[in-house]
């Protein structure tokens, strides 16, 4: 049985190298990919401080589809280029968002968050979804915060037969 380790007091770089070892060992053996996001966002949504969702969309058509998430209730269909998730997936890379309120076109499902940090999920040049992390932290995620997802989003699509 898989137990997750307290990460504490560690500069973001090292966190996210220990967070990225317990994904790893988490997902280790395991391929279905609603599975794997669905203990992905849970463990994000544990070991991270000041969150409030951490989750997933699927893009289905033309379309993100809600995925495995911890948190509040969510939207559940974002249309490519709207929001921060859709604009991750039009614009191909990841997003930060230091303040959403000032985010032309924000899609609030939670009135308590203030920033954001979308990863898009990229697989042999076809966009699969989104990880998309919600903090009631204005400025909550950084550069640090954007190369950690992305690393843990290669772990989940390492993982996961999309």
């Amino acid at each position: 049985m898989f137990e997750t380790r307290t990460i504490d007091g560690l500069a973001k770089p090292a966190f996210y190298d220990e967070l990225c070892r317990q994904l790893d060992a988490l997902l280790q053996g395991e391929d279905d990919p609603i599975a794997n996001a669905a203990n992905t966002s849970a463990l994000l949504f544990h070991l991270m401080p000041q969150l409030n969702w951490a989750g997933f969309y699927f893009l289905r058509g033309d379309i993100l589809v809600l995925g495995p998430f911890q948190g509040k209730p969510a939207c559940v269909r974002i249309a490519i280029g709207r929001g921060v998730c859709g604009t991750a997936v039009s614009q191909r890379r990841s997003v930060v968002v230091e303040d959403v309120h000032a985010f032309p076109g924000h899609i609030a499902c939670d009135p308590a968050s203030r920033s954001e940090l979308v990863v898009p999920l990229l697989s042999g040049g076809a966009v699969l979804g989104v990880i998309d992390l919600d903090s009631p932290r204005r400025g909550r995620f950084d550069d640090d915060d954007r190369a950690g997802l992305e690393r843990v989003a290669g772990l989940y699509l390492g993982g996961s037969r999309n």
